[in-house]
């Protein structure tokens, strides 16, 4: 009787441990979730939500006529703006910004509000017009609105 108890332990302990390990497993590899709001009309924001989705991004689009209520709210100023806003893990990402750039912001967590390719620069995701690639910076924006450079391209 007690090896059978102990049987049924060391198997129930295998169990549980294989389900916890396959629970961490799954949110270790989880797909980061993010929020695009973008005008229904725009093909560049559609390659850029490609661009995302192509590096690991799942990808909830929400069409809308009027970009500038979202954009308020997240405190994206007319110089930091671009045609789509994107909202993941709590950080705001403007425009055409690359899927590493948001991988590290996710992955560093900085105090930050977000990151932005101000503008559309040829060249950045979304932005492909054959070899032609304008310079372009990814900055970011703290809660006090300073803004510091991210990235360059």
């Amino acid at each position: 009787m007690i090896k059978n108890k102990t049987f049924i332990g060391i198997i129930f302990s295998i169990v549980i441990s294989a389900f916890g390990g396959f629970i961490f497993m799954q949110s270790v590899n989880a797909e980061p979730e993010m929020t695009v709001y973008k005008s229904p009309t725009c093909g560049c924001c559609g390659k850029w939500i490609t661009h995302m989705e192509e590096n690991g991004f799942k990808i909830s689009a929400v069409d809308l006529l009027e970009m500038n209520i979202i954009k308020q709210k997240y405190g994206i100023n007319r110089e930091l703006a671009s045609c789509h806003t994107a909202v993941v893990d709590g950080y705001f990402v403007e425009g055409h910004v690359p899927a590493d750039d948001v991988k590290r912001l996710l992955s560093e967590k900085p105090d930050v509000l977000g990151l932005s390719v101000p503008g559309m620069p040829v060249g950045s995701p979304g932005m492909e017009m054959g070899d032609r690639v304008d310079n372009y910076s990814v900055v970011a924006i703290d809660k006090k609105g300073n803004i510091q450079v991210f990235n360059q391209y």
